[in-house]
């Protein structure tokens, strides 16, 4: 069996005779099986991606009726009434079932990521890109999650072109590139390393005049036609080419250099496509950083920290040590700068340490430092009234906002002003992080109506500006209502429930962000048993991650081991001001309530206070343990027994 969707969907047998796949729908529902790359995708997920406006009322029936139907055409020489082996029934959906090397999709991605590593990989790669019929997925037109998988794979395949030209290039075996480099620079005329390659090609064949007429036309499009500025790259090349030198490798590939600001520019694009292109970006960035300080020009380095205004979310830092590193970089500047710089430079330096500040794991002096800056940068910002940089100044405030319990309403005022400059100026990055700003703080306050809005508005906007981290999200958020609701006459069952969180958790896991995975599963399956009053997931294999310190006298407790338990409840630090306080504050409360702890419980009740109405860890968007107000008030009795 091998399916195709580098072009349109199709399979084949074993003998190369193909697999009649049925309608358009059959094609779909086996092309968004093939996307989830063997993960179980559930019954309503399909739903929702195939009928994205109203699915009609027995959309659950004919799904399945278009899973049996691709079930016999897959394999036709099935006993009935026996499972399938290839598309199979897991939990509440559905899981393609076949190795890597039978779907066309997978052996493309897996050739690139060896060939990322590897330079002899080229010709491996060439049959890979041979393999494209056209766009993925080409005749599943109108749906949101194709679309997605269009935009990120033709990133991959444009990575591919020019990394299998590097690679041939510095072999010294560029003769045949020519004809194809052109076609690609056609088609991305934005990426200025498919203008140096071409030229390099044209400069191996002995082509030099043409060479250098590529490098003018480069700098032509790039600078009048897209507003961009040439890159060092570029610029060296042609100086190489001029004075009848080698000209070397030019290339955004792992390993080498790029001139301080082509890297930020491109680390700013990957860090929207999630996965590997996120975690690459956060250390070209800080490459890109290192190079511009040691060049002793103050407004370029200036420029290079502060042009990387991707918006953020979360709280925690998925590279603590590279966040960190460029906060400080930022306050050298700064200080260096003095209190003369440009203003629009000084409103850059000040937001980047509010953003890169990621509240959680900050001491007392850093967190004061970072609120400054915030404070600073949004009042700089409103004299400048750029409404690019004020959302950027916005996003450092709103990830300072975290300083106490409560603090959900105010959240949403910064989130609302942020889409509404996001929407008014066209800056759909911004539009969607104020729509998911919006999403956290509805989540908080339980108005899942609200939120549900703001999530389905933040996929349509990046279905359209290229943020496939987005559903990732969204999917968490479905799952938080699930469990919402699981407690509701006629709700979802627990463990449906669980098994959608456990499919949002799947998803998360390759996105480049640990600092928002890493026990964030644990926490959602914990909240879920408290909601319906059982004890604490004792699955060994899951790691609780920054959150054990909180969640472990539970754990404890309901092992049956109470003097462990009450230890580890003394040695548990306050929760730090993140996302997760509120839920964190709640289990704390649980276990000072059920160890008889009055001082600890009356802390706990305390810091609760303000955050009564809200809902303990629907801040994040993502998980729920019920209402704060349950817990408090248990803390509150328990505190005034003494």
């Amino acid at each position: 069996m091998r399916i195709d969707v580098l072009g349109a969907v199709r399979a084949f047998r074993d003998d190369g005779s193909p697999v009649p796949l049925g309608g358009p729908r059959h094609r779909e529902v086996l092309g968004r099986l093939v996307a989830a790359e063997g993960r179980m995708v559930t019954t309503e997920t399909l739903v929702d991606d195939l009928w994205a406006d109203q699915p009609p009322a027995r959309a659950v029936g004919a799904l399945r009726t278009f899973v049996a139907a691709l079930r016999r055409a897959l394999e036709p020489g099935r006993p009935p009434r026996t499972p399938s082996g290839v598309l199979v029934t897991e939990g509440p959906g559905y899981a393609l079932r076949l190795p890597r090397e039978d779907v066309d999709v997978h052996r493309f991605q897996d050739v690139l990521a060896r060939a990322r590593r590897t330079p002899g990989e080229v010709a491996a790669l060439g049959e890979a890109l041979a393999a494209w019929r056209g766009p993925a997925y080409a005749d599943v037109t109108g749906s949101a999650w194709a679309e997605r998988e269009r935009v990120r794979l033709e990133e991959l395949r444009a990575e591919a072109v020019e990394l299998r030209a590097r690679h041939l290039l510095d072999r010294g075996e560029g003769s045949g590139l020519v004809t194809d480099l052109r076609e690609h620079v056609a088609g991305h005329p934005w990426r200025e390393p498919a203008w140096t390659l071409l030229a390099r090609a044209l400069h191996h064949t002995g082509r030099r005049a043409d060479a250098l007429d590529t490098l003018r036309r480069a700098r032509t499009t790039l600078t009048d036609q897209l507003g961009l500025d040439p890159g060092a790259d570029l610029l060296r090349l042609e100086t190489d080419i001029l004075g009848g030198a080698a000209p070397s490798a030019t290339w955004t590939g792992p390993g080498v250099p790029l001139g301080p600001r082509t890297t930020v520019d491109l680390a700013r694009t990957l860090a929207l496509a999630g996965g590997d292109a996120l975690v690459r970006s956060r250390s070209d960035r800080l490459a890109a950083i290192t190079a511009a300080e040691r060049t002793g020009d103050l407004a370029l380095t200036a420029r290079i920290i502060g042009a990387y205004d991707v918006p953020a979310l979360w709280s925690r830092a998925d590279d603590p040590a590279q966040s960190r590193a460029v906060v400080e970089a930022a306050v050298r500047t700064l200080a260096a700068l003095g209190p003369h710089a440009d203003a629009d430079l000084t409103v850059r330096l000040l937001a980047t340490v509010a953003v890169e500040s990621r509240s959680a794991g900050l001491t007392p002096a850093e967190r004061d430092r970072a609120r400054d800056a915030a404070r600073r940068a949004e009042a700089l910002a409103r004299d400048l009234g750029d409404p690019a940089l004020l959302a950027f100044a916005l996003n450092g405030v709103f990830l300072q906002s975290f300083t106490r319990p409560g603090l959900a309403a105010a959240r949403d005022r910064t989130g609302a002003e942020i889409l509404d400059l996001a929407t008014a100026h066209d800056l759909p990055a911004f539009a969607v992080l104020g729509r998911l700003v919006r999403l956290q703080s509805a989540s908080a306050l339980g108005d899942l109506d609200t939120a549900s809005a703001h999530a389905e508005a933040a996929e349509r906007l990046a279905a359209a500006t290229e943020a496939p981290l987005v559903p990732l999200l969204t999917a968490w958020f479905r799952a938080r209502v699930a469990a919402a609701r699981s407690t509701e006459p006629g709700g979802p069952s627990p463990a449906t429930v669980a098994a959608h969180y456990r499919t949002a958790d799947a998803a998360l896991r390759t996105a480049g962000m640990p600092g928002l995975h890493r026990g964030l599963l644990p926490l959602a399956l914990l909240g879920l048993r408290l909601l319906h009053g059982r004890p604490a997931p004792a699955d060994l294999r899951l790691d609780w991650g920054p959150y054990r310190p909180w969640t472990e006298p539970l754990l404890l407790l309901d092992q049956g081991r109470e003097a462990q338990a009450r230890t580890a409840l003394t040695a548990a630090p306050a929760p730090p001001p993140d996302h997760m306080q509120e839920a964190l504050w709640c289990l704390t409360a649980r276990a000072a309530v059920r160890l008889g702890d009055r001082d600890t419980a009356a802390r706990a009740a305390t810091a609760l206070r303000d955050a009564r109405t809200e809902h303990a860890g629907a801040a994040s968007g993502l998980l729920t343990l019920g209402p704060v107000a349950t817990y408090q008030e248990e803390a509150g009795k328990c505190a005034d027994t003494r």
